[in-house]
């Protein structure tokens, strides 16, 4: 190999791995992931033709029919509990300050009646904060 030393050596921009081939990911609004869901459930387009307008894979479309799905039967519940949608921590939370506040005007009511003052909630209580 003759290099001629007048010509700099440009490094090569993209590696050639599968990694930079990959696709760069789309930022879909909620609106356009429902619509193409809607599209395959009344049969208006074949799942593979969105996900390829889409350049998404298959398995990203089919989380969002699962997700979908979810949602509405979420959505037509009678009676909806909004704790079973929040995560373990954030129940816990709530949780710790529906005790707090439950403290709270116990403390007041009993502070009317001439009653002392509690002073920490029970043992078991603080186990679980």
């Amino acid at each position: 190999m003759n290099s001629n030393p007048k010509t700099p050596k440009t490094p090569n921009p993209k590696p050639t791995t599968k990694r930079a081939h990959r696709r760069e990911r789309l930022n879909l609004s909620a609106t356009e992931k429902a619509q193409a869901v809607l599209a395959v459930w009344t049969e208006k387009a074949r799942p593979a033709e969105v996900c390829r307008q889409l350049s998404i894979n298959w398995i990203t479309f089919s989380q969002w029919q699962r997700r979908a799905m979810e949602g509405m039967l979420q959505a037509l519940e009678p009676h909806v509990n909004l704790s079973e949608g929040l995560s373990p921590r954030l129940q816990q939370l709530l949780q710790k300050q529906q005790r707090h506040a439950a403290l709270n005007q116990l403390t007041q009511r009993l502070e009317k009646l001439g009653q002392p003052k509690l002073a920490s909630p029970p043992p078991a209580e603080a186990k679980l904060a």
